[in-house]
């Protein structure tokens, strides 16, 4: 992977699951991608409610987290930023990425995302995504959708936001959860045109 390589955002809600966020770093870094990683300030219940972890505010020792819980992969480039700090270069349009990826997405965030709200700074990173007309994509974490859902999502896929709802396949015959999770990450990344998680892909029938 070239050092000049424009790095992704990832951002990280307040939705359950976690693990997408993990698996999806762990393959990035591991493929060499620089990351501008931001969650948001409801993550950090999130991260106490699901493993009893308490993820650190400081920038230098939460990428030290992500990378621990990432499998501490060495390679990669990994920048943390708070999730209040509205002056990070990746609030601004002319900072150049290769777009970004919300993962988990909470219904909040597409609300939000939906009406132009930019409360905190995984938002207005994502709302510089769509007025720039560079690559979003969100895995939604919900279910049932409702009304109210399903129209925001509608108004951020009709912007070009690329909606990837974390639903698994089961044609690739998975036997962990990484299997499931890893399957719903590479077909996030597919849409930023990233292949870097060796799944099975659908060959056709025999």
């Amino acid at each position: 992977m070239s050092n000049n390589i424009k790095p992704l955002i990832l951002g990280v809600s307040g939705a359950s699951g976690l693990i997408y966020a993990v698996r999806a770093l762990k393959f990035l870094l591991e493929a060499e991608y620089k990351i501008e990683l931001v969650a948001s300030k409801s993550t950090y219940m999130v991260w106490q409610a699901e493993q009893d972890i308490r993820m650190p505010a400081d920038p230098e020792a939460q990428e030290q987290f992500w990378r621990k819980q990432a499998g501490n992969p060495l390679s990669g480039q990994l920048r943390c930023h708070p999730w209040s700090d509205v002056g990070a270069g990746i609030a601004s349009g002319s900072f150049k990425t290769l777009g970004m990826l919300i993962m988990p997405c909470s219904m909040s965030t597409v609300a939000k995302l939906a009406v132009g709200l930019s409360s905190d700074l995984l938002e207005r990173a994502a709302d510089v995504q769509i007025k720039e007309g560079r690559k979003l994509v969100i895995v939604p974490r919900e279910t049932p959708f409702s009304l109210i859902h399903l129209r925001n999502l509608t108004t951020l896929a009709e912007t070009g936001v690329r909606v990837v709802p974390a639903i698994p396949a089961w044609y690739h015959n998975p036997q962990t959860i990484e299997d499931l999770v890893d399957f719903v990450v590479a077909r996030a990344l597919d849409q930023l045109d990233i292949d870097c998680i060796p799944i099975q892909r659908w060959q056709g029938h025999l």
